[in-house]
């Protein structure tokens, strides 16, 4: 079924929409998977699904190619208690579609789906073409892009779609959640106590605001540490033996993030540990011919500081979509109409340029 643009645009939206009325929490999306899988039975595209991830290929593809891979997620988070809103009721004013998941990541999900659809029955494309719009993006679920990778065919380049003004984020930092403990003596408050944990507390914390690792990006800058939670103790009366705190690395391509918890093992004033190291930091060269073909459209690059499925990816990719990331997770999330217009014209020049060039 060939569409033109303007209506396949139209469709994209009411698919956004229908997608926005319909709760999908990480690792609860059976409900939007049913709804993309309509999109390409509708349309007489052969797809699959395994768990909640629906993905398909392009009819005419060529094991002989490079593949790539589109990609966005159809998982949300759930809405926060500012919104003023329903989150499940897409609502159209000014321009804006209101609804939870609409920025984060619908508008790019169906653009991208968009965007397939138009080059599902291309003969002579450069590479393959394959979709996945993927679940748990937003818990880092083991049920998300990761587990589709030994799945799908070989990707030799990916565009993951999340909200970036439709710029070309040419990298992402990684990420290494740590768990760490600042020690004491345990004691009854009516007690004296030099060994006070929560006192101990205070050099520590300075010495995590000021520590600064060396290396710094020229695409992402430093790498970025944040503690974001502390707790301890459960009585007024009692001096804890321990607190604990929880800190956020966002680490650039200059480090792995074996070597960001090196560091921190080594140097930090207590004990810190990662809970895990699989979600690196991810790059596309800029002078790739896909990055290329957007600079080409007067796109700009930039190195975007929050976390996709790009850090799955082992390929070059490139993260690119409409909304604002800005947006993200905030009280009464909305994208602009106009935004998903430009995202699928934009992703089809952007795609015209790469996949009808011979050398790309």
């Amino acid at each position: 079924m060939k569409q033109n643009i303007p209506s396949l645009t139209t469709d994209a939206i009411g698919l956004l929409k229908d997608l926005i009325a319909t709760p999908s929490f990480s690792s609860e999306e059976n409900d939007t998977a049913e709804l993309l899988e309509r999109w390409f039975m509708n349309r007489g595209i052969p797809h699959q699904r395994t768990v909640n991830n629906v993905y398909a290929l392009n009819k005419y593809f060529d094991k002989s190619k490079p593949t790539l891979l589109l990609n966005s997620h159809h998982d949300t988070v759930r809405p926060n208690t500012a919104y003023t809103r329903d989150p499940f009721l897409p609502t159209v004013e000014d321009g804006k579609l209101f609804g939870l998941g609409s920025n984060d990541a619908g508008g790019a999900l169906v653009s991208l789906i968009a965007a397939f659809t138009h080059f599902y029955e291309r003969e002579g494309l450069s590479h393959n073409l394959i979709i996945v719009a993927s679940a748990e993006e937003e818990s880092s679920g083991p049920n998300g892009l990761n587990s589709m990778l030994k799945i799908l065919p070989k990707i030799d380049v990916a565009i993951v779609g999340e909200p970036t003004l439709m710029q070309l984020a040419i990298a992402e930092k990684g990420l290494v959640v740590f768990d760490a403990e600042v020690k004491g003596t345990p004691s009854h408050a009516a007690h004296p106590n030099a060994d006070n944990s929560i006192y101990n507390c205070i050099d520590v914390l300075k010495w995590f605001r000021e520590f600064r690792f060396a290396k710094v990006s020229e695409v992402l800058g430093e790498v970025k540490l944040t503690v974001t939670q502390i707790n301890g103790g459960s009585q007024h009366n009692v001096v804890p033996a321990g607190v604990n705190l929880v800190i956020d690395v966002r680490v650039n391509d200059r480090y792995t993030n074996r070597e960001v918890a090196d560091i921190l093992q080594e140097n930090a004033p207590c004990n810190v540990q990662p809970r895990s190291l699989h979600l690196n930091s991810s790059s596309i060269p800029r002078e790739h011919p896909l990055v290329q073909s957007g600079i080409a459209l007067g796109r700009e690059t930039y190195g975007s500081p929050t976390l996709s499925d790009q850090a799955a990816l082992s390929c070059p990719s490139l993260k690119l979509g409409p909304g604002d990331s800005k947006r993200s997770h905030s009280a009464d999330e909305f994208i602009w109409i106009s935004e998903i217009e430009e995202g699928i014209a934009l992703y089809i020049d952007i795609l015209n340029g790469f996949l009808l060039t011979k050398s790309a």
